[in-house]
């Protein structure tokens, strides 16, 4: 039986977004603001997506990866008790929960480096983080200088190679599993992270929870040096999200198939067998709806998102096709509050929402969409066609990017009849090909029709 995350469809949640709490951490009290992420997750389970990824998630001082306790959730959202609800409420509807581990910095405000600051030299934690130098100085005067991740001084480098820094941050994660009974972590900038501490880490969850999930966040490189048996289970496939959005603004289908022919061809893809975290937005790129030129175009990368080999995954309001853009450093409009009637409005394409789950139910009808072998049928500039198949189950998924309808000619191995998922035509396949029309902008899920028993 396959764990839970090799067919998991992920909706990506960032609280301090979508239920506007204040940029900057200044409450005195808890302000519970939970019960609204709370209420999003029927919502959830609507679109057909089985695990939410939410975060960042505990105490910080800004945008939430300045941590400054891992213990506690951040009062802006609400409190411990409040999480606990909300995973409680997520696996009642059949929902599995992945949360932000920001391993590789905290905030000036953690702990250990506020005791740095105090005790200088005497602190028993000046070993917990990287380069700390009290012959230098640094932006906020300290009187010692420190390493910080790409320059931002707010987030202050862990030394990872420090047992006691490994070993309290296992203590989180089985804080994190014990009180709130996460079913895993998506770990921020992975790819900064040392891999001896993502393989202990790897061991240590196992142990936990047996099928505990780590996803990494890796953007450029070789995602196969990150996902083995000994350290992650995924990571974040930026590689083929580019292809999604600027394969049809260049009316360049070529640049996608040549991605998967790359990373998931069978005979010579560098990363067949793995299941890497597909995604067309996220909290740190600009929104799908935003990226397109044509925004038509929305339903065949959102089709193609969960037809390709990986694991799908929606970025809250993407659904209904709400734009953001970042502006210069400011990642504030790709994070917006959306309120919670806006759910029931679905406001300004509610008929996208409809397509995802119309992909969902496909997805899950026919398990060929996510364990069969990949194989190209057809592929142009402006057309493209592929199957999936799994144990004598076939399905093709077809796109045109065209600023007019395409005549299809889409060659097979199989004859027979296939049917469309959405409109029930029915298409037969003849001389070894079958013919789909598809609109401007089109495209088409086709599955091979089994043959009716005689009676």
């Amino acid at each position: 039986m396959a764990a839970w995350y090799e067919d998991a469809e992920f909706y990506h949640m960032y609280p301090l977004g979508m239920t506007g709490a204040p940029r900057e951490n200044r409450e005195e009290e808890v302000v519970h603001r939970f019960d609204q992420l709370t209420k999003w997750l029927d919502h959830v389970a609507d679109l057909g997506c089985t695990a939410v990824y939410i975060g960042p998630l505990f105490e910080s001082t800004t945008h939430g990866y300045d941590t400054r306790d891992y213990k506690l959730v951040d009062r802006r959202l609400g409190d411990n008790e409040d999480f606990k609800k909300f995973t409680a409420r997520a696996h009642e509807l059949g929902i599995r929960v992945v949360v932000d581990g920001v391993f590789n910095h905290t905030g000036r405000e953690f702990f250990a480096f506020q005791d740095i600051q105090r005790n200088r030299e005497r602190s028993p934690y000046c070993s917990w983080y990287k380069g700390i130098n009290f012959w230098g100085n640094n932006p906020y005067n300290d009187g010692f200088s420190y390493e910080a991740w790409r320059n931002c001084f707010e987030l202050v480098n862990l030394n990872l190679w420090e047992p006691a820094v490994r070993e309290y941050l296992f203590g989180v994660i089985d804080f994190w599993i014990d009180e709130f009974d996460i079913d895993g972590i998506r770990l921020d900038c992975a790819d900064c992270l040392e891999f001896s501490f993502m393989e202990e880490m790897r061991r240590r969850t196992e142990q936990k929870k047996a099928d505990f999930w780590l996803m990494g966040e890796v953007i450029h490189g070789d995602y196969s040096r990150y996902v083995k048996p000994q350290m992650l289970h995924s990571v974040t496939n930026y590689e083929l999200h580019k292809g999604l959005y600027s394969g049809h603004n260049d009316h360049n289908y070529f640049e996608i198939a040549h991605t998967i022919r790359r990373q998931f061809d069978g005979n010579g893809g560098i990363y067949r067998g793995l299941r890497l975290y597909s995604f067309v937005d996220n909290h740190d790129v600009d929104r799908i709806a935003s990226k397109l030129n044509n925004f038509s175009h929305i339903y065949s990368v959102y089709m193609l998102m969960y037809m390709l080999p990986g694991i799908p995954s929606i970025y809250y309001g993407s659904e209904w096709g709400i734009e953001g853009r970042k502006q210069g450093g400011d990642d504030g409009p790709l994070r917006p509050f959306i309120p919670l009637e806006n759910i029931e409005k679905g406001e300004p394409h509610p008929e996208v929402a409809k397509w995802i789950q119309t992909l969902s139910a496909f997805r899950k009808k026919y398990p060929a969409c996510v364990h069969g072998a990949y194989r190209e049928l057809l592929l142009t500039n402006r057309q493209y066609a592929f199957s999936r198949s799994l144990d004598g189950q076939t399905v093709i998924a077809a796109a045109n990017n065209d600023e007019n309808a395409a005549e299809l000619y889409i060659p097979v191995s199989e004859e027979g009849m296939y049917e469309d998922a959405v409109t029930g035509e029915s298409y037969r396949a003849e001389g070894g090909k079958i013919r789909v029309e598809l609109g401007a902008g089109g495209c088409a899920l086709l599955a091979k029709k089994e043959p009716k028993a005689a009676e």
